[in-house]
């Protein structure tokens, strides 16, 4: 049976420290103001259903005071198997890897923009003009990257495209981890094969009760939440 990437993360273990979007920004040369991951939060009840706008769900606590109360959800592609985004691509440009991430010709691209229309998740996004940085900001990889000849990592961030994570395809062809996942302070992340039944992904995911985001939808997500088991209580 081939590979299909994954990753479940532990919202119990997530602190909301944004590493992993830093070392995302770093590694792919996200401009400023350009995330391809995010901390969202949330609260059990809402869960890994939740629908709100990332600009209303980031570091919004919920409740009454002195009972304010949040949660954390690391949120970026969920390189889903029956990915909407895939479907309405009318160049062919957004594909799935042989291992399953969903990825981007960015030779492709036509910057039509109905990939973003159709992901439900609201992570992709378009560079219209010429990125801004930070003095001196790190760049994980000066190489382009080529997956069947396709344009599917570049240190050079094109315009007039659409972008989003790549579970960090030029990695794990080397059998690396996505860099997010090796960049976690607190081990929140769990990579592997979503295919073998005894890989450590898999274990947590069937074992504790993973929820995949907008699951209702039928896109087949191939990232897992596992669900919060206590929250991070707020006292103001």
């Amino acid at each position: 049976m081939k590979k299909l990437l994954g990753m479940a993360i532990d919202q119990n273990r997530c602190v909301g420290c944004w590493t992993c979007a830093v070392a995302c920004k770093s590694i792919n040369n996200e401009p400023l103001g350009i995330y391809w991951n995010r901390i969202l939060t949330c609260t059990p009840s809402e869960g890994s259903k939740v629908r709100r706008q990332a600009t209303a769900a980031i570091d919004v606590p919920v409740g009454v005071h002195p009972d304010l109360q949040l949660a954390y959800q690391p949120t970026s592609c969920q390189h889903c198997e029956n990915a909407p985004c895939e479907k309405v691509c009318p160049v062919g440009a957004t594909f799935r890897h042989k291992d399953g991430a969903v990825l981007i010709d960015f030779d492709r691209c036509i910057g039509c923009r109905y990939c973003m229309a159709a992901c439900p998740y609201g992570v992709r996004v378009f560079s219209w003009e010429k990125g801004k940085y930070a003095p001196d900001f790190p760049v994980g990889s000066g190489k382009d990257y080529r997956s069947g000849g396709r344009l599917v990592f570049t240190s050079e961030r094109p315009l007039g495209v659409v972008e989003k994570c790549t579970l960090c395809v030029e990695r794990t062809d080397a059998g690396k981890k996505p860099m997010c996942v090796d960049a976690c302070p607190a081990g929140a992340r769990i990579f592997g094969d979503l295919n073998d039944p005894a890989s450590e992904v898999s274990v947590a995911a069937r074992q504790r009760g993973a929820r995949q985001l907008l699951g209702e939808l039928g896109t087949e997500p191939s990232v897992f939440y596992l669900p919060v088991a206590k929250l991070n209580k707020i006292n103001l």
